[in-house]
């Protein structure tokens, strides 16, 4: 059996070890990438979700935010803390800001009705052109 990514041929109990270790490998790469996205919806909220609400005092928005940044936190830190062992911060970083700048795009489309326009697009895709070489070998 061939390998698909180094093309080495391996005998079957090295090929079930090193496919399952593929698999834990991909499930924590999947875990960070969800941890990341709930923290961000929760850190959206907290830093802009506040601008629906003007009538109310800048002091209890301010709590509010707080309040929220502490859950964003709580999927954060495991985040990077998993992702690490796999990504460099440098990899978990650019992979935050993408994921930011989605849930922020829906965000302020969806929550604060705001017009998503033709040149968001192309900067997200440039960005995206940094992921790509923030992951190249």
């Amino acid at each position: 059996m061939a390998d698909t990514v180094t093309g080495m041929v391996l005998k079957k109990p090295t090929a079930v070890i090193y496919y399952s270790s593929r698999i834990r490998y991909n499930i924590r790469a999947m875990r960070t990438v969800l941890l990341l996205l709930i923290s961000n919806v929760f850190m959206t909220f907290a830093w802009y979700g506040h601008l629906r609400f003007t009538d109310k005092p800048l002091w209890i928005v301010i709590a509010a935010s707080w309040g929220i940044a502490l859950f964003e936190y709580c999927f954060q830190v495991p985040a990077n803390r998993i992702g690490h062992t796999q990504f460099t911060t440098a990899q978990l970083k650019i992979m935050q800001e993408v994921i930011t700048l989605a849930v922020f795009a829906g965000f302020s489309v969806i929550y604060l009705r705001e017009a998503f326009r033709w040149n968001y697009l192309i900067a997200f895709l440039l960005i995206l052109g940094a992921v790509y070489f923030m992951f190249k070998p």
